[in-house]
């Protein structure tokens, strides 16, 4: 397995592939953008995309989706339909599945969106927006922050501590770190100390 990152200043997204050297096939996780440099580097090493996971349908994560499958006979996973020109293998909560050699696990995470999917693999967790380092992802409703903060809670923080978070925005993290240090999910908040510049936690 390797995992290679592209950054897209589109909407300021990760875009994240996953290959298998074995098979030459590879997945994308969120196309925000497929631009040339994602083209290039894909070319580089022989690998086809045969499969992109969509963790979210909202559009600085699906952007780069029709021109990647223009290029590549991928199978598109995902919760929701994306538009009606593109076929989509529908995902559930809890849904396993193995695509380019790998097993995958889903958990449906709603509260950022309605659709919101983690995918889990080999100690890899893709969340999307639902969660990344420091924060969760943004809601609409209390009802909704109430939603997303219990699935993630019951679905990926009781995920082993060195599971390492891959999100839509932001540097990787690790469930151990999101357990002692997410804001969403402290329990006592950060208190000054006699010097005003500092701060601790306890």
């Amino acid at each position: 397995m390797k995992l290679y990152f592209h950054y897209s200043l589109y909407g300021f997204s990760n875009v994240y592939l996953l290959a298998n050297d074995t098979t030459k096939e590879a997945i994308v996780v969120d196309p925000s953008e497929f631009d040339s440099n994602l083209l290039n580097f894909i070319e580089k090493y022989d690998y086809t995309v045969a499969g992109v996971l969509i963790t979210h349908n909202h559009k600085h994560h699906i952007l780069g989706l029709k021109t990647l499958i223009k290029i590549y006979p991928a199978k598109i996973y995902a919760s929701s339909m994306i538009d009606e020109t593109i076929q989509i293998v529908q995902v559930n909560d809890n849904d396993e599945f193995t695509l380019c050699g790998f097993d995958f696990k889903a958990f449906s995470i709603p509260g950022h969106s309605p659709d919101s999917l983690v995918y889990f693999t080999n100690n890899l967790l893709f969340t999307g927006d639902t969660i990344q380092a420091g924060f969760i992802g943004t809601t609409l409703s209390q009802y909704s922050l109430s939603l997303l903060k219990e699935n993630l809670s019951e679905k990926i923080l009781n995920q082993h501590d060195m599971c390492i978070i891959l999100p839509g925005h932001g540097p990787p993290t690790t469930v151990g770190t999101e357990k002692l240090y997410n804001l969403a999910f402290r329990k006592k908040p950060l208190k000054p100390t006699s010097n005003r510049y500092d701060l601790f936690v306890d």
